[in-house]
């Protein structure tokens, strides 16, 4: 617990859908195309989708030194032998098991891909949203307005990524479209590795944790849309834990080209470093021509303080039975906070 990842640790629940077109290997170039340029990349799983598969994305956090740290699969195949549940593993694996580390390992992320995949847990679907779409329930008005704020394309725009219409064969949705999106969010003074080495960048798609994409200049910037699914109970907001508080990430979405004092270094002479968690050259990537990312300084927001309101209390709807609304979790320390930042 004395080391610090880069970025937010990213949700698992509803890492699978209902239907067919679920959570796709990631692909770079999709054969349709959207205006004058190629649609964005789409799939994976981690904020810069560089894992294919939940089998691959679970050796990640198993071995890395910010996370659990494990000396690699001889040392977690030692766990798993003195584990409370190792007899168990041997029923299902076979009684030889650990006289094979590598095996024992391999079969062990297999079982965590399995359970992520298949059980209920994972994706209950169980939301007032849910029971909305079901008709078993009204939305309260406060609700119903942050809903239809959050569908209007001319303003909020959010159910262009995160869509929020049942499906075609009627599954409930995940709130998002498993692409890629720079949305320029600022960069954050509580992760370390911003200040060492000097000019670190975490450029998602194109690096550096990823490494297949760094030629794809044009990439750079993008990380993969979340989804929303119990987005009221979370403390840290966007893949850099920037936000601390739903309100907080939201008054950023309407106001970030509104009223860019508010989130970007200003510099003496009072000139706005606005995207500044990215290189000046790579900015050119950030989203400006999707609503509400259209606006200037001094413009009117898409959504007034009221509104914001509105919509928090639509996507409370969002929440699980079983999930814990972070309003009712203690305060975080900056320790635990630190401590909390993973690396997907």
């Amino acid at each position: 617990m004395d080391r610090q990842g880069p970025r937010a640790v990213p949700s698992l629940r509803y890492v699978l859908n209902r239907t067919p077109i679920w959570n796709k290997e990631f692909i770079s170039n999709p054969a349709e195309r959207i205006m004058e340029g190629e649609e964005p990349p789409t799939g994976g799983f981690g904020w810069d989708g560089r894992f294919n598969t939940l089998h691959e994305q679970a050796t990640f956090p198993l071995l890395a030194a910010s996370e659990m740290a494990n000396a690699g699969p001889e040392e977690i195949a030692a766990k798993l032998r003195r584990a409370s549940y190792a007899e168990e593993f041997r029923k299902v694996f076979g009684a030889q098991i650990f006289d094979d580390p590598a095996k024992a390992y391999a079969q062990a992320l297999m079982a965590l891909e399995r359970f992520e995949l298949e059980d209920p847990s994972f994706h209950p679907y169980n939301s007032k949203y849910d029971d909305y779409l079901d008709g078993k329930v009204r939305l309260s008005a406060e609700e119903q307005r942050g809903l239809a704020l959050f569908d209007d394309r001319r303003r909020g725009n959010c159910a262009s990524c995160h869509r929020d219409e049942k499906g075609a064969d009627g599954s409930h949705p995940l709130f998002t479209d498993y692409e890629f999106e720079a949305l320029g969010v600022p960069r954050n003074p509580e992760i370390l590795a911003n200040a060492s080495p000097p000019g670190y960048f975490d450029m998602g798609l194109c690096g550096p944790l990823r490494t297949d994409q760094t030629r794809e200049s044009k990439y750079c910037g993008l990380f993969k849309t979340p989804t929303l699914r119990n987005v009221a109970t979370r403390q840290v907001f966007f893949h850099n834990g920037r936000f601390h508080s739903l309100k907080e990430a939201l008054r950023f979405y309407v106001q970030r080209d509104t009223d860019p004092r508010l989130w970007y270094p200003v510099s003496p002479s009072g000139e706005v470093n606005k995207f500044d968690d990215l290189p000046s050259l790579l900015r050119a990537n950030v989203d400006v021509i999707d609503e509400p990312l259209t606006r200037h300084e001094g413009g009117s927001p898409a959504w007034s303080e009221t509104e914001i309101e509105d919509v928090i209390a639509f996507l409370q709807t969002l929440s699980d039975r079983d999930a814990v609304p972070a309003k009712k979790r203690s305060e975080a320390s900056s320790s635990s906070r630190a401590a909390g930042m993973g690396m997907q």
